[in-house]
């Protein structure tokens, strides 16, 4: 593992029209655009507060033009049953022309150095079910399939 390409860092509050752009093209791909409805102020607010703690975790690729071309964001959930925090990869996303350029791997490999700081037990995350690619790429990075749990959800009734 180790592929530290240059351009991968935390992102900064800077950042953010240009990463809320990406987390849209995410939501295009995934087909919940409809529904999207983080703002820029939402996100400002959420992982770049002025005082306090953030929500999440968020590390980009930004190239020598200054583009961001991917992001992952996470969050930290703080103990489960090893009493460890585990990192929630919430989303993972490399823009289609920069696909298979190694800016996944190197993203998830920031990840993973966080949960390594962090002293998590489990990296965890979901993915689309009809996406194999992106089911053969997190082989690739060494993570499996988690058989012992399905997700399931349910509307909490307040919208």
């Amino acid at each position: 593992m180790n592929r530290a390409l240059p351009g991968v860092r935390p992102a900064s509050r800077a950042d953010v029209p240009a990463l809320l752009g990406l987390m849209r093209e995410l939501a295009a791909f995934e087909r919940y655009l409809d529904r999207f409805a983080v703002t820029e102020s939402e996100l400002r607010r959420r992982g770049f507060p002025a005082g306090g703690a953030a929500e999440f975790h968020a590390f980009v690729h930004e190239d020598v033009s200054g583009r961001l071309n991917g992001y992952a964001v996470c969050y930290l959930v703080p103990f489960t049953y090893d009493l460890r925090p585990t990192l929630v990869l919430k989303e993972l996303y490399v823009r289609a022309s920069r696909r298979s350029a190694g800016l996944g791997a190197a993203l998830l490999d920031r990840v993973l150095a966080e949960a390594r700081r962090l002293r998590c037990g489990l990296i965890r995350w979901a993915l689309l079910p009809d996406n194999r690619r992106a089911q053969g790429f997190y082989r690739r990075w060494e993570g499996r399939q988690d058989k012992q749990w399905e997700h399931w959800v349910r509307k909490a009734g307040t919208d």
